[in-house]
């Protein structure tokens, strides 16, 4: 050892380390060899451990080298392979670039995070999906399609459905407004003043609403409403009424009521298709623009906001661009497939 650190044709990597060992096994305090070596405790460490574990030829062979790299493709079919067929072990619903790293044990996480961007694999999302189970879907999905792309000429065309359960929630806290760096709080603890049911009509051809507000949705107040889309079109003119399924739409007293008015025709979507009817589009933007944030101290309030939201949209209103055009993504009872 003391020849190898006189050797002036040797590595200066090796001589420092043999001085190193020479040091401790002289019983040199580790402030001394910092100090001598200009080193911290980790080299000492390193290589104080390799000279116990190999001798002499530890101080040479004790770097590991790196670990022959795997082909690109194996790598990334061993990671698709976890990602999409295989659970975490902790319980967890969904793999995080960290979590797949450790289960591998030889990929660093941010190549695990490449390889999911290369592929398009975002476990953190989640999409929701609604299956029809109706026999007769596409024949009532061509019908409502076909009212929205070609209405019958002089005829009126309404998407109508119902907002059930809104309710009038007062704040007991006071509001802090929007200011510079600070964005809108709303106090945790609120107050209920009730439910309001909003029934709405959109015009398929000129985008306006028919809106009207009611304690319930009972049957009966489906054909007030229905009467009150009636008496909005000129005498005889033809509507056709787009609903869903639910039981208040296909009672006798809807029945008795469009015997009554012959020029008046639902056309109900498939089950589990609400996507199909328009207003829904229109419900999620009164929700976002006038409900989910709205402050309502009793139920007129709440009325007299949405009624006030429907005048002011009808003001500027356009028909929506419905469209559905990518027939290959629709799912069906034969797409759902699980992964063991």
């Amino acid at each position: 050892m003391q020849a190898l650190t006189r050797s002036r044709r040797g590595s200066a990597a090796v001589v420092r380390r043999a001085r190193c060992i020479l040091l401790w096994a002289a019983g040199e305090r580790r402030v001394d060899m910092r100090e001598k070596l200009a080193c911290n405790d980790g080299f000492i460490t390193r290589w104080t451990r390799a000279y116990t574990e190999q001798g002499l030829p530890g101080l040479v062979s004790f770097y590991p080298g790196r670990a022959p790299r795997q082909p690109l493709e194996k790598l990334e079919a061993r990671v698709l392979n976890h990602t999409l067929k295989r659970k975490p072990r902790d319980g967890s619903t969904h793999w995080s670039t960290r979590k797949l790293a450790a289960e591998l044990g030889d990929v660093s996480f941010m190549t695990v995070q490449r390889i999911w961007q290369k592929h398009g694999i975002r476990p953190h999302r989640l999409r929701r999906h609604m299956i029809s189970n109706d026999p007769d879907f596409e024949s009532k999905a061509a019908d409502v399609i076909g009212l929205y792309l070609n209405p019958p000429e002089h005829a009126a065309v309404f998407s109508v459905d119902e907002k059930t359960a809104i309710q009038a929630l007062d704040r007991k806290d006071r509001m802090l407004p929007l200011s510079p760096g600070r964005a809108e709080s709303h106090g945790f603890e609120y107050k209920r003043n009730g439910t309001l049911s909003l029934f709405a009509a959109l015009n398929t051809r000129t985008g306006q609403v028919i809106g009207k507000t009611s304690p319930s949705h009972t049957s009966e107040q489906f054909v007030a409403f229905l009467e009150e889309v009636r008496v909005s079109q000129p005498h005889g003119r033809e509507i056709h009424v787009i609903c869903d399924n639910v039981s208040s739409h296909k009672t006798e007293r809807v029945r008795a009521f469009l015997q009554a008015n012959p020029n008046m025709q639902i056309h109900y979507t498939p089950t589990y298709s609400s996507w199909l009817n328009q207003v829904e589009n229109w419900f999620s933007r009164i929700q976002r623009n006038v409900i989910a944030r709205g402050v309502f101290t009793s139920l007129k309030d709440l009325d007299k906001k949405i009624m006030r939201f429907i005048r002011e949209y009808n003001k500027d209103a356009r028909p929506i661009r419905w469209k559905y055009d990518d027939p290959s993504r629709r799912y069906t009872a034969d797409s759902c497939v699980s992964v063991n």
